[in-house]
C-alpha cells in the first residue's frame, strides 16, 4: 500500500477544497492515487463544498457555550453561517453550531475554532447543499467570577440572532454575578455599545467626533472658550451613548452601567469589575451582493423577496 504522507494529503486538500480528513481518507481508500482520490471525494459530493465558497453566507446562528471552572469560567460566542434563514431552522446545523461554540471555549478566534470544526463543516456543506462558514469567535476566560451569556431572539438555548458574552471578575456568589450578567447582556444587545470604557475607544473614532461637534458649535458663532465647553459637553454625550460604562442601564435609566456594578458590589461585599464584553450580531458588516446570492434566489423562488 502507498505511503499517505502529510504533503499528499495537502495536494489533495488543495485541489479539492475539502477537510483533511477526508482527504486523507480518500488517500487510503484509492492506494494513494491523486486521480481515483478526486473520483471518490466527488462520488462522496464533498467536493462541491469547495465550489460553493464563494457564494454569500450571511444568515445562519450565533451560538454560546459556557464552562464551570471552579472559582471561574469560560464563555464562548461563535457565528455560523450559513446562505438562507431556513438552514437556521435545521437541526443539524443547530447542533453544528453548538458544537463550534463547544470547541471556542477551546480555541481563541474564528480560524481557530473553523480548523477544529473543519470537516464537521465540509461534511455539512456537503449534505445540506449550502455555503458555510465560522466567520467570527470571541472568548473569555475569568479565573475567579463568571461569565454570563444572553441570546436574543433564542431559537433554542443558547442559539439565535444576537449573542452576548459578559465577563464579571469578582469573589461574590456566582449565582447572583450570572443573573447581573446575563442583565447586563440583555442591556449590550439592546443598546451596542463601541467599547467598555473611554480608554477603550477608538482614537480615530473620538476625534472623528470632536471634529463633527467643533463644526456644529463653530456656526454658533460663540467665542472660541465657549466652544470648548460646547464641545467637551457634547462629547460626554457621546461617551454616554456608546460606552458602556457610561450607558444608562436600560432597566433602570436613572443608573448608569457603572453605577449599577457599584451597587452590586456594596450588595455583595466584594468588589465586582467588568472586564470585558462581546456582541456578535448575525451577519452585520456582510455586504450581499445581488447577483448570484444564493439566498437572494431561494427567497425570490419562494415569494419572500
Amino acid at each position: 500500500m502507498a505511503e499517505i504522507t502529510a504533503g499528499l494529503v495537502k495536494e489533495l486538500r488543495d485541489k479539492s477544497g475539502v477537510g483533511m480528513m477526508d482527504c486523507k481518507r480518500a488517500l487510503v481508500e484509492n492506494d494513494g492515487d491523486m486521480e481515483a482520490s478526486m473520483d471518490w471525494l466527488r462520488a462522496k459530493g464533498l467536493s462541491k463544498a469547495a465550489k460553493k465558497a464563494d457564494r454569500v453566507a450571511s444568515e445562519g446562528l450565533v451560538a454560546t457555550a459556557l464552562r464551570d471552572d471552579g472559582a471561574g469560567m469560560t464563555g464562548a460566542v461563535v457565528e455560523l453561517n450559513a446562505e438562507t434563514d431556513f438552514v437556521a431552522r435545521n437541526d443539524t446545523f443547530q447542533n453544528a453550531a453548538r458544537e463550534a461554540a463547544q470547541a471556542g471555549l477551546d480555541n481563541e478566534g474564528a480560524d481557530a475554532v473553523a480548523a477544529a470544526m473543519a470537516d464537521k463543516i465540509t461534511n455539512l456543506i456537503a449534505t445540506i447543499g449550502e455555503n458555510m462558514m465560522v466567520r467570527r469567535a470571541a472568548r473569555f476566560v475569568v479565573p475567579e467570577g463568571v461569565v454570563a451569556a444572553y441570546v436574543h431572539n433564542a431559537v433554542a438555548p443558547g442559539l439565535g440572532k444576537i449573542g452576548v458574552l459578559v465577563a464579571l471578575a469578582s469573589a461574590g456568589d456566582k449565582a447572583q454575578l450570572t443573573e447581573l450578567g446575563r442583565k447586563i447582556g440583555m442591556h449590550i444587545a439592546a443598546t451596542s455599545p463601541q467599547s467598555l470604557s473611554v480608554d477603550d475607544l477608538d482614537p480615530a473614532a473620538v476625534e472623528r467626533e470632536r471634529a463633527i461637534l467643533v463644526e456644529q458649535a463653530a456656526d454658533s458663532g460663540k467665542p472660541p472658550a465657549v466652544i470648548e465647553k460646547m464641545v467637551e459637553g457634547r462629547l460626554r454625550k457621546f461617551y454616554e451613548e456608546v460606552v458602556l460604562l457610561k450607558q444608562a442601564f436600560v432597566m433602570n435609566p436613572d443608573q448608569t452601567i457603572e453605577a449599577l456594578l457599584a451597587e452590586q458590589s456594596k450588595a455583595l461585599g466584594t468588589p465586582v469589575a467588568l472586564t470585558g464584553f462581546v456582541r456578535l450580531a448575525l451577519g452585520e458588516g456582510v455586504e450581499k451582493g445581488p447577483e448570484g446570492d444564493f439566498a437572494a434566489e431561494v427567497a425570490a423562488m419562494t415569494g419572500q423577496a
